[in-house]
């Protein structure tokens, strides 16, 4: 593969990953109290499918945000950024795996009312793993995304008032996961787009100069 159709994947992978965890938040039905086993229950319950389907396209998007980091390190990496970017990937991959482990528990209720079981009984004893697993998660993510601002704030890749945006984005990630309302996850995925966005953009053009540079010998007399 040339490095301007590298460039180009690396671009598309940070510009995709976003889009697929938002979609997914847009399309996950709305629980005002995530934390409540009645209130996931009843959801879960109201339309299996689409509480299925929404936690598959949550768990492939969350994949994605690994790739797209490893690609937003590798774009660090060649602007000169070795230290914080290098800190941060081990815990955003470590928080997302955690993160796409959790959509795959959330199929208990969903299998529970599918075998004639209690999905509000079974919830509750989730409850206890899940939220251990969401507090590691929640953790090692937040300290990865405070890594990766922080690259991002060093490297310059991108001019001030864009990079102030990614920055906050990525802190919003940090803590937003926190917040045990069912509307922070919405806010949790436009804070993904506002971040990753930006920099696919930066990462976009970046390809584009390269393949001017590679098709110059070509075009010379």
């Amino acid at each position: 593969m040339s490095t301007s159709s590298l460039a180009n994947l690396r671009a598309a992978t940070v510009a995709i990953a976003p889009t697929v965890v938002l979609a997914a938040w847009l399309y996950h039905p709305f629980i005002a109290t995530p934390t409540d086993a009645s209130d996931v229950a009843a959801e879960a319950t109201a339309d299996l499918t689409r509480w299925g389907l929404a936690h598959i396209i949550l768990g492939a998007g969350y994949g994605l945000m690994i790739l797209a980091f490893v690609a937003l390190r590798s774009g660090l990496r060649e602007a000169g950024e070795e230290r914080w970017s290098g800190f941060a990937l081990p815990f955003i991959v470590l928080g997302s795996l955690l993160f796409a482990m959790l959509t795959g528990m959330e199929f208990v209720p969903l299998a529970a009312a599918e075998s004639g079981g209690d999905p509000e009984a079974a919830q509750t004893e989730l409850r206890p793993w899940f939220v251990t697993i969401l507090v590691i998660s929640g953790v090692s993510f937040a300290l990865g995304a405070i890594g990766f601002a922080l690259a991002i704030a060093r490297s310059k890749i991108l001019n001030p008032p864009l990079s102030r945006v990614v920055v906050v984005a990525l802190l919003v990630l940090a803590f937003g996961r926190f917040v045990p309302l069912g509307a922070a996850q919405i806010v949790l995925g436009l804070a993904g787009v506002a971040a990753l966005w930006p920099i696919a953009y930066h990462m976009w053009t970046e390809a584009r100069k390269l393949e001017a540079a590679s098709l110059d010998p070509l075009l010379a007399p």
